[in-house]
């Protein structure tokens, strides 16, 4: 009880920080109540899905993709959305070194995020690229990230390990996951074809949680990133300037360490921890 009072006054307290940069183009974010409701839905058994980092849609819209990170097998879980896994599915051509995120285009591929770095020393990041329909069709993506030096860097710059990232018009964007509070998340972005890159940071806010889940909305009006303790929400105000829109902020305490979120329309998500516990961030009804 003591344990759990004490989280959820942490949370309180990084609520209140929600925080972003002070610079100008960044205005801060809404600290009030976002017009969510946000309850369990469901939950995998760990005897089938060993972990949940990241989520996808499904062909149809309605089940979902996930998987596990670092020491698992290469494979997918197909996964209705109460958590009954449906099948697996192993990914050929492909290894499992720190698997943490999924997106998606809108030409038939999944984006498998290999792009752990806890380290902050690997030299083999990359995403592969899957053929939905035929999932022995497997490329690479491969990058660095244009401001890293060293590997690893000395420990107070340690803020190139990502877990978050979604497609956006022939893109991935890729957000690192802060270590602390004073660390800006950066956002870097690469091409979304097979092949090898540098990554380069195209814009940074700073946040009170680590990022750990990214996705954006089918329409591409709103982007939500997921943190410990905390969903952000960003209205899209033209272009790729994801975070110069309006920005919101819900406490999500009792999601756990949560790992994994995916829009499944235009308004609602679904977010995942690490546990296997899923929960569902359906919009209320304006009055």
């Amino acid at each position: 009880m003591l344990l759990e009072k004490v989280f959820t006054i942490y949370v309180f307290f990084q609520t209140l920080l929600c925080g972003c940069s002070a610079d100008r183009r960044h205005a801060g974010f809404l600290v009030k109540e976002m017009p969510y409701s946000i309850k369990k839905v469901g939950k995998m058994d760990k005897r089938e899905v060993k972990e949940s980092s990241g989520l996808e849609l499904a062909p149809d819209e309605i089940t979902l993709w996930t998987h596990a990170d670092s020491g698992n097998p290469p494979q997918l879980y197909h996964i209705n959305a109460t958590g009954k896994l449906l099948k697996t599915v192993n990914i050929p051509h492909a290894s499992n070194l720190d698997w943490e995120d999924l997106a998606k285009d809108n030409k038939g591929y999944l984006y498998i995020g290999d792009l752990g770095n806890n380290s902050n020393s690997r030299k083999n990041l990359r995403i592969f690229r899957v053929k939905e329909s035929n999932m022995s069709q497997v490329d690479t993506i491969s990058f660095s990230y244009s401001d890293q030096k060293a590997f690893p860097p000395v420990k107070k710059d340690w803020n190139f390990n990502c877990e978050a990232f979604f497609y956006y018009q022939d893109s991935l964007y890729l957000f690192s996951k802060n270590r602390n509070p004073r660390e800006k998340v950066k956002m870097y972005k690469i091409p979304a074809q097979p092949g090898s890159y540098q990554a380069k940071v195209v814009d940074s806010l700073n946040f009170a949680s680590r990022i750990t889940a990214a996705d954006i909305s089918p329409d591409g009006q709103m982007v939500a990133l997921l943190g410990y303790g905390n969903l952000y929400l960003f209205h899209m105000n033209g272009g790729s300037t994801f975070f110069s829109g309006k920005k919101y902020c819900l406490a999500i305490p009792q999601s756990g360490q949560a790992e994994a979120l995916v829009f499944l329309n235009n308004k609602d998500l679904l977010l995942s921890n690490e546990g296997g516990k899923i929960f569902r961030a359906v919009k209320k009804k304006e009055k």
